[in-house]
């Protein structure tokens, strides 16, 4: 595990994880657009609270995202079950 270096919001962190590079880099990538999106609809926030908007935003998308994902997962038992009982009522 090598460590990565990024740059988020004009300030350069050494990471360590067992993400690869790419996906790391990434990630930092992502970051810094939030940030900049925070920073580009607001004047005169302190770095920190720029920080904290970005982070609130991220983690609202996370949240819609995992929502989603649950939804997807649900409908794909709903038919899952449903094709296992159409199976049964064929074979028995």
């Amino acid at each position: 595990m090598e460590p990565v270096k990024v740059r988020i919001h004009d300030q350069e962190y050494l990471l360590k994880s067992d993400g690869d590079v790419e996906q790391i880099e990434e990630i930092a990538d992502y970051v810094n657009q939030k940030l900049a999106d925070v920073q580009d609809g607001t004047e005169g926030l302190s770095d920190r609270k720029v920080a904290i908007l970005a982070a609130l935003s991220i983690a609202g998308e996370y949240l819609q995202a995992r929502r989603e994902r649950d939804e997807v997962k649900g409908r794909i038992r709903q038919r899952t079950d449903a094709l296992i009982n159409i199976i049964d009522s064929a074979i028995t």
